[in-house]
């Protein structure tokens, strides 16, 4: 099965599917397996990362404290976070995962903040579905980006944990796929019978070519899961809303446009519009004090 769901009885997805087609046709091209790591060299995923880079700047704390990194060795948050003068834990998945050199701001690619010191960077091996390992009420920040929690298929449980660990006043920041995207995967996998179903699926799990299982969330189901967690939404907006045909074609025309193009895309992103194009969404939350 590609879909498991409860509700409401199913209807037909033509009209979604046209919308996301017309807004953005290369985005099938992109998920024939899953998205590329921040090193990945094409001009789209140069511009992707360059986006969570700058939006995951924006979000840390003004004050340095202590953060605990849920989103693995494919994205530089642990190096950014510690440039501007946070205390970081990095949750990996083994040992060998761990940075073979220490993050500083050259091979880090973090820009410094002048006006103060870099934090510490601990990295500690463990599930980052399991947070048992972490006393409670000891974070000020936790970055769940790079997809973590669409890979948890019992997020509810995730979010329990990181509400657990997170101080009063503390916030977390998170990126999941959409269901676009779940969409899209299943429409290359010729899963039409599922594909009917999953605009009105209350829980959209989606297989990928490689065998393994996400979780697709829209915008509504993402918001009520951080609200049962205990938690006080401050926003979601999508992560990006330039077109990847849009952002390659400027790219190839324009090598030099990148920042540009990221400033776009900030402001785009701002606007609240663009949910229903994204393949992910950003969300972040804090814990009531």
């Amino acid at each position: 099965m590609c879909v498991r769901l409860t509700g409401s009885a199913p209807q037909p997805a033509t009209s979604q599917l046209s919308a996301d087609s017309a807004a953005d046709t290369t985005i099938s091209r992109l998920t024939a397996s899953h998205p590329a790591t921040a090193g990945s060299p094409s001009a789209y995923w140069r511009f992707y990362w360059a986006v969570a880079a700058a939006q995951l700047t924006r979000w840390l704390p003004r004050e340095p404290g202590r953060i605990l990194d849920l989103s693995g060795p494919g994205f530089r948050a642990s190096s950014r976070a510690v440039a501007a003068g946070h205390d970081v834990v990095a949750l990996l998945p083994s040992v060998d995962s761990a940075p073979k050199r220490t993050l500083t701001l050259v091979n880090g690619h973090a820009p410094v903040r002048p006006d103060r010191r870099p934090g510490r960077l601990r990295s500690v091996v463990g599930d980052s579905a399991l947070l048992s390992g972490f006393a409670s009420e000891v974070f000020d920040g936790v970055i769940a980006d790079n997809r973590v929690l669409s890979q948890h298929l019992v997020a509810e449980a995730s979010l329990a944990e990181i509400a657990r660990v997170l101080r009063p006043g503390g916030r977390v920041l998170l990126c999941v796929d959409s269901v676009v995207l779940g969409m899209a995967v299943l429409a290359e996998q010729d899963c039409w019978p599922e594909l009917s179903y999953a605009p009105n699926a209350d829980v959209l799990l989606v297989p990928w070519p490689d065998g393994t299982i996400t979780r697709c969330f829209t915008g509504e189901q993402l918001g009520e899961l951080l609200t049962e967690a205990g938690l006080e939404l401050e926003w979601i907006k999508p992560r990006t809303v330039l077109s990847a045909s849009t952002v390659e074609k400027v790219l190839n025309d324009h090598p030099r446009a990148l920042n540009r193009l990221v400033e776009m895309e900030l402001k785009a992103a701002d606007s609240g519009e663009g949910e229903d194009v994204s393949m992910h969404l950003l969300a972040s939350a804090r814990k009531p004090r």
